[in-house]
């Protein structure tokens, strides 16, 4: 029997495209599609879109969450630094232009 993996491990498995469920502090439980994983300055980002909506998130943004160990457990936390959600997302940007897809510029000047 196939041991069952857990969330962070479903995201870092390239094969694996499912979404993932995340669960809040209030124990609610919350689908997101994966978009991307980031690695920046030794740290892993993953960019996830809500499936369905959240207060305070637009049905076309994603959230970016950071791989942080609590409780000597790998965690999936929301970022809330500007600044590193601002390099993420030119981080995928950039990879986005690397695969041949064309990338609106003032996206890439807006992200600072």
């Amino acid at each position: 029997m196939k041991k069952p993996i857990n969330e962070i491990e479903k995201l870092l498995d390239e094969e694996n495209q499912d979404n993932l469920i995340l669960y809040d502090e209030n124990n609610k439980k919350t689908e997101f599609e994966q978009v991307a994983i980031i690695p920046l300055n030794e740290e892993i980002y993953a960019i996830l879109k809500p499936v369905d909506s959240i207060e305070g998130v637009n049905e076309d943004e994603a959230l970016v969450f950071s791989v942080q160990e609590i409780d000597e457990e790998d965690c999936l936390v929301v970022c809330e630094d500007e600044k590193t959600i601002n390099k993420v997302f030119k981080e995928y940007y950039k990879l986005l232009e690397s695969e041949g897809f064309e990338v609106d510029k003032e996206l890439l000047d807006e992200v600072k």
